[in-house]
């Protein structure tokens, strides 16, 4: 008896020690789950930052591409000014010699006009200094009555003449003073245009640096966001390096504390049969009827056990979901254009779409509402895991989507070579899955 209390106490410490075995491993396993858990949450924050920037990258690059648009714009109206300021500079040099010319013209006239007056003033001076007798004299003289007339009538012609020249020279330097005047309006106002044009060249060319500087600002905000992008890659990247190798050493441990439970059975197994062996020895003069029947009784409760273990151990069925309903039906119909082509820009499944655009159209052929470009309908529907995907899922790549068909492959718009066709779904690594029926 006294053996079989000290196998007993033995068991007893044997027992205590591997229960504090196993406890110490049921309080680890907390921690680590703890642990991933806490990874998958960085990752997701991660990635949801990761999603914010690559947003702002987007709305920069398109901010970019507008200012770019504006400063092609710009150029144009440069050269368009360029140009424009050059043609006036033109049109005043014809001008100035134009003025030039006149100037001449109204020199000559008025000079002219200056050597008649002259004539005029002679001729009149003589007639005033003489007085009537001239005049007098020049009627006395007269033959007769006709040549009378005839002198009175050249007198009068002599007066028209220098009259009418004196007109006709005086509307000369009036018609050269009014063209001089016209040509200097003409010239004033080309030199305003210029002006003007030089103006407004000066302000296109400082909204034109102002907007080379904005482009040059995008670009330093575009690498700063990839940078971030880049960083936070890296760190979803180092996260779930992180997860593996901790599932990894999960599995590892889980692999260990199964081995150890394994020979803590087969511990407690002989513990047990010692003990029952000892027990029986001791027993065995006295009540070695009463032992028989205990054997028995023990051979029966170990076959119980024993019946009961095999059926715990048995396998069990886990019957996959092989994905039907309406997602099917999109997978199917999506199929129906393979050989397709592929259009950049395009939505239309016959006559041409791109990645996004197939999804789109196939979807809308549903009834469902997608957004326009691959990565926004990277954020439709709900994420399930790849080992969860079915038909009808979406497989966001980065910067490209395929709708899932099963039996691991997908269906998209591929290349403009290639067009619509089925392709492996781990062809690329999978960003995401999306569930959108």
């Amino acid at each position: 008896m006294k053996g079989y209390w000290k196998m007993k106490r033995r068991g007893t410490r044997i027992f205590c020690v591997a229960m504090s075995f196993v406890l110490f491993l049921l309080a680890a396993e907390p921690v680590l789950a703890t642990t991933i858990s806490g990874l998958q949450e960085d990752i997701k924050r991660n990635q949801s930052q990761l999603n914010s920037v690559n947003q702002q990258i987007a709305g920069y690059q398109d901010a970019q591409e507008g200012v770019e648009e504006e400063i092609s714009d710009l150029d144009a109206e440069m050269v368009a000014l360029l140009t424009d300021i050059n043609l006036i500079q033109e049109a005043i040099e014809e001008k100035e010699q134009d003025i030039a010319n006149t100037q001449v013209a109204y020199d000559e006239a008025v000079a002219t006009k200056d050597e008649q007056y002259e004539s005029m003033k002679i001729r009149i001076k003589f007639m005033y200094e003489k007085g009537d007798q001239s005049y007098l004299q020049l009627f006395l003289g007269a033959q007769s009555m006709s040549d009378m007339m005839n002198k009175a009538h050249y007198i009068e012609e002599l007066y028209e003449y220098d009259r009418t020249l004196l007109e006709q020279y005086e509307a000369t330097v009036q018609q050269v003073a009014l063209l001089q005047d016209q040509l200097e309006e003409e010239k004033s106002e080309l030199v305003t245009s210029k002006t003007e044009m030089e103006e407004q060249q000066a302000y296109v060319n400082e909204v034109l640096e102002q907007k080379k500087q904005e482009y040059e600002n995008y670009s330093v905000v575009l690498s700063k966001a990839k940078r971030e992008a880049a960083a936070y890659t890296a760190k979803i990247k180092q996260e779930t390096a992180q997860i593996r190798k901790l599932e990894e050493e999960e599995r590892k441990r889980r692999e260990e504390e199964e081995r150890r439970r394994k020979e803590e059975e087969e511990r407690k197994r002989k513990e047990e049969e010692e003990r029952r062996k000892a027990e029986e020895a001791a027993n065995a003069a006295d009540v070695q009827q009463g032992g028989a029947s205990d054997d028995e009784r023990s051979d029966h409760s170990d076959n119980s056990g024993n019946s009961g273990n095999s059926g715990s151990n048995a396998p069990s069925s886990n019957p996959v979901s092989s994905g039907g309903g309406k997602g099917q039906e999109i997978a199917r119909f999506a199929c129906q254009y393979i050989g397709y082509p592929y259009v950049a820009g395009g939505t239309s499944l016959t006559n041409g779409a791109d990645c996004s655009g197939f999804v789109l159209a196939v979807y809308k052929n549903f009834g469902y509402s997608l957004p326009r470009s691959s990565y926004a309908q990277s954020g439709a529907g709900r994420g399930v895991s790849y080992s969860e995907a079915q038909p009808g899922d979406i497989i966001y790549y980065g910067g490209h989507v395929g709708i899932y068909i099963g039996n691991g492959q997908i269906v998209h718009a591929s290349t403009e070579r290639s067009g619509i066709k089925i392709t492996s779904a781990t062809y690329r690594n999978i960003i995401t899955v999306r569930r959108i029926v």
